[in-house]
């Protein structure tokens, strides 16, 4: 399944909001429509992000590429101003901005026609990296988690977040593929149910054996359920190894260290940003009321209730026990780990 492709003058993606109830895919020339797809979370995850950013450049300049390179350049910056507005917190979609702006500046020189074609060369090559990244952090994941575990998952972390397998859910995909007769658990992942709707729907299809809950319940499944570890995927992941991740996941990572089990991230390195040296400057997207007031189309509070929704918490690295990438696995202290792995 691709969750989103490149189609030489346009992208296709999978509206992941018609999900489970119908797999319908948006074709579109227009970088407004995709930008737009992105806010409204018809594409998301954090490595699709920012391979969304990249095909989504893509879409702002392909009209310039006969026109002089003053022009083009500026088309670029048009186009990443308007991308990088749409979601601050997941560090991939800038993370695929900047790596394409290199490519730019590296080959400024080029006519606008050869800087389309390497433009569009490091878009792909970013999609196909990921491809690589999940099989690999699949791998190591995979090689943590014991035969016969329960493992608990919160919001979606697989195909229809990144380019490849998955995160989180590489890991879990990976170990059920090595018939570790694995058992998941996954929250529903209020308010918009990424767990309910996208996780269980990719957990069944993958074949794996899989129960929903409802958040509120994690920390009565780990108990009676007896749960040997959590995993849940990161959108930002700062130079310290405090983590970034869907709203509920702190409560996760409490919840963990109160039960004595491991907790882990599983991430690409393009997740961790080094320019930050802890959570408490991440910036957390906030999202509309609307998405709690009146939910899937049916009123659920009063009117003019004030509304608190961020999208997002973040994790302190005292509470992870791992950190999982594409690079090897990650252990504390943090800062020095990071800081070996990103030097690379």
């Amino acid at each position: 399944m691709n969750s989103i492709e490149w189609l030489g003058d346009s992208v296709r993606f999978l509206d992941q909001t018609e999900l489970p109830l119908r797999e319908f895919y948006c074709e579109t020339p227009d970088l407004s429509i995709l930008n737009d797809a992105i806010v409204k979370l018809k594409v998301r995850g954090a490595p699709l992000l920012g391979i969304c950013a990249a095909y989504g450049l893509l879409l702002g300049i392909r009209s310039a590429r006969l026109s002089s390179v003053k022009i083009f350049e500026q088309c670029f910056e048009s186009s990443a101003q308007s991308i990088s507005a749409t979601r601050p917190t997941a560090k991939n979609l800038f993370w695929a901005v900047e790596r394409m702006r290199k490519i730019l500046r590296l080959n400024i020189h080029e006519t606008s026609s050869v800087l389309f074609e390497k433009l569009e060369d490091e878009a792909l090559a970013i999609h196909n990296e990921d491809r690589h990244m999940c099989e690999l952090i699949g791998k190591f994941g995979s090689e943590l988690i014991p035969s016969g575990a329960k493992i608990l998952t919160h919001c979606n972390t697989g195909a229809l977040a990144t380019g490849g397998i998955g995160t989180a859910f590489g890991v879990l995909l990976t170990a059920h593929r090595n018939e570790k007769n694995i058992q998941v658990y996954a929250d529903e992942t209020r308010p918009l149910l990424q767990g309910a709707r996208l996780t269980m729907w990719e957990l069944m299809n993958a074949g794996i054996p899989a129960t929903l809950i409802t958040d509120n319940s994690a920390a009565w499944t780990i108990k009676t359920k007896r749960i040997d570890l959590i995993i849940t995927g990161a959108d930002r992941i700062t130079a310290n190894g405090d983590s970034a991740n869907k709203i509920g996941t702190y409560n996760l990572a409490v919840l963990a260290k109160a039960h004595n089990i491991p907790f882990y991230i599983a991430a690409p390195t393009s997740t961790i940003d080094i320019s930050i040296a802890h959570g408490d400057s991440i910036t957390i997207e906030e999202r509309g009321a609307e998405e709690i007031v009146n939910g899937f189309g049916r009123q659920v509070a009063p009117n003019d209730t004030k509304v608190f929704a961020p999208a997002f918490d973040v994790t302190p690295n005292e509470l992870i026990t791992a950190i999982i990438t594409e690079q090897g696995v990650l252990r504390p202290p943090y800062g020095r780990s990071i800081e070996s792995t990103v030097a690379q």
